[in-house]
This record gives structure tokens, sequence and C-alpha cells, in this order.
């Protein structure tokens, strides 16, 4: 049966009054419930320490120095003196090509040389004129660059490592023939590459958010986690990108490469590594966890404990440092705070709410009388 509209206003609005009551009681409930049922909160010491300013690099760890080392002249190769594994010295020999057709040529650059202060001095002799003689000379230098330039590919003819280190792979082998000259049709032909990577040296190639790089600098310290290594590993940033790339997430991120301080033999390259970067450090600041600190009306303040007595206590702060602030003035140092837990938002089947003991909700009376609290009624 409908209602006269009259009568349906009234009874909406009894509804609404009941329903403020209600909020009105809930915050009295609220404000007045057991400590038990409210989140725990502890207490911490106002204490003075070493604040940093950091950002963070994910990366991986790789070799300080690598090298392709490959014959910069053309050749069959007679000889491959190492193999992958194995670590070598500077300047040790890796491999050899055949040298016959270039100390053929040495002889003949060396022969042309000869030739051409043996004219110079034949010229000088006869009262030759100065534009012959100008002549000679130039042949005299033209023949000396040929020279050196015949004695450096006999030298090239055999290959060396650039660097100290350890050889990961080796691309050629005996009778392969390598570099510009045409293979013959019975000969392999190759890159004529040997591969080696430092050791006892590396670097961690990572990468850093778009938002932090203009906060890095060459030489900032560095403390690195890396996978497997139980020890913390410090570093030196080296390098700075200043073109940026993408991440797999598709976000900006820019290239930092640090350099591991002194030589490790537990570093392996292509193992995971998380720098964190020291940007600032402040040593002998005044902090207080940064919960223990509220805000109302632009004025910050603590709760301090003195003698089993609660003050509240105006604070000046400064800097946040991650879960810490600085203390400027207000508290100093030994002084005890009251850190508010956090109230536990109930979950599973039984659907509770934060605030309310067995999530349960007041219920509310439509006889006029006050909402009823879960546990019994509201004092």
């Amino acid at each position: 049966m409908r209602l006269p509209a009259r009568r349906r206003s009234r009874v909406l609005l009894g509804g609404a009054l009941v329903a403020l009551v209600a909020v009105a009681s809930t915050g009295a409930w609220l404000s007045t419930r057991d400590s038990s049922q409210a989140a725990s909160s502890t207490t911490a010491t106002v204490s003075t320490e070493t604040v940093r300013d950091t950002v963070t690099a994910d990366g991986s760890v790789a070799a300080s120095r690598t090298a392709d080392e490959s014959f910069a002249v053309a050749g069959r190769v007679t000889r491959v003196a190492v193999a992958e594994g194995e670590r070598v010295r500077k300047d040790q020999v890796l491999a050899v090509v055949d040298d016959a057709a270039l100390v053929a040529t040495r002889r003949a650059a060396q022969s042309s040389y000869d030739a051409a202060l043996a004219q110079l001095d034949d010229d000088e002799d006869s009262g030759a004129g100065d534009v012959r003689l100008a002549s000679d000379r130039a042949a005299i230098v033209s023949a000396r660059a040929a020279l050196a330039d015949a004695r450096s590919a006999v030298e090239d003819a055999t290959l060396r490592a650039s660097i100290k280190g350890t050889v990961t792979s080796v691309d050629l082998a005996e009778g392969d023939t390598v570099g510009s000259t045409a293979p013959t049709a019975d000969a392999d032909t190759s890159a004529g590459t040997i591969s080696i990577v430092s050791t006892g040296r590396y670097v961690v190639d990572a990468t850093v958010a778009a938002a932090d790089v203009d906060r890095l600098k060459r030489g900032l310290q560095a403390e690195i986690a890396v996978t497997g290594v139980a020890d913390t590993v410090y570093g030196t940033v080296e390098e700075v990108g200043l073109v940026a790339r993408t991440n797999d997430s598709g976000a900006a991120v820019f290239p930092v490469t640090i350099a591991v301080t002194g030589r490790r033999h537990d570093l392996y390259a292509g193992v995971s590594a998380t720098a964190t970067i020291v940007v600032r450090q402040r040593e002998g600041v005044l902090t207080v966890p940064s919960r223990a600190l509220t805000t109302e009306d632009g004025t910050t303040y603590a709760i301090q404990v003195e003698d089993g007595e609660e003050t509240r206590v105006e604070v000046e702060t400064g800097e946040a440092f991650g879960v810490t602030t600085e203390v400027v003035s207000g508290l100093e140092e030994g002084d005890t705070v009251v850190v508010p837990g956090l109230e536990r938002i109930s979950g599973g089947g039984g659907g509770g709410r934060q605030g309310f003991p067995d999530g349960q909700l007041p219920q509310l009376r439509m006889d006029g009388g006050q909402p009823a609290m879960p546990g019994g009624p509201a004092q």
C-alpha cells in the first residue's frame, strides 16, 4: 500500500535523523573504545645519526675491460696459441699467420729505401740542381713510409693480447684465411677474432630513472648488492650516460657505469646487481621517526613521553630521509616520542571493516534509541 506523500516525507526525514545519530554515536564509540581494540603504539628515541640521500640503479656485473683481438693483416693462419677459458698476459701471442709474403714485401721496401738514399748521394756528388735533389728527398720520405708499413705488417702477422684477462671465445682455427685476401678454394674463411675479458676488475652496467639522472655525477660513491655475494660491494660512478633508452616497462632510463673498487675474485660477468648511489650524506643529524610527527593547520607536533606522562610538543622539522625526519627544534637527543601504530584492515571471509571489532558495523535502531554497538550498548 502506498503511503500518502506527507507520511512518506516524515518517514524519510526520520530515517535521515537516525542515520545522523548513528554517525555521531559511531564517532563517540571510536573515541572512547578500549585501548585493546585500537592499533598498538610504540615509542622511539630521538637520536643523532648520519643520513644519506641516495639513488638506486639496477643492472648487472661486467668485466671492466674487454678486447676483441683480430689480425690487422691478411693471411693464412698457421698457429692458434690459446684456447677458450685460458688466462693470458698482455702482449702474449694468441695466433700467427703465414708471413712469407709480408717478409718479402718488407725486403723490397728496404731495397727501395736504400736505393733512394743512394740516389740522393749520387746526385749531390754530381752537383745536380735543386729540383733534382728535392725530388730525391721526396722519394726517400715515401720509401721510408713504405718500409715502416712493411715492418708493421710483419709484426702484425703475430696476434697478441692487448689486455690481461681470460679468453672467452676463439673464432679462428689453423688453416683459416683471415683479412682481405681472397681465400683459396680449399681454405676456410674466418672473422679471425679472439675475445678477452679482464679478470679481477669489474664494473656494474646499470640504469637509473630519468627523474634521478640529473642528481648523479662522476665520482659518487655506491654500495652494490650483487646476487650470490653476501658482502656489500663498493664502487664509484665512472660514467653517466646522456642518451636515454627504454626499459622493459617502456619507461625512459639512463645508463650509468659504476667501477667496482679493488680487485674481486667473487664476481662474475652477467650477474644481476643493485647499486645504491650516495648523492649526499650528512653527519650528526637529529632525527625522529616520520610517523611520530603530525601536522595540523601548518603546525607539526609530536607526543613526548616523560616519566610516564604524554605531552604534545611542537616540532620544527627539516629534511625527510626515508622513514625518518630531521628535527630542527622542539626535541632533543634522547627524548622519547610516541610512534602511532597502523590500524589493521581486516580481510578474508569475515569481510571486516577498519576500526570496528570483528568487522561489525553499529546496528541502527528504528525506535528512536541510540544505535546498538557491537559487544553491548554505547557507553
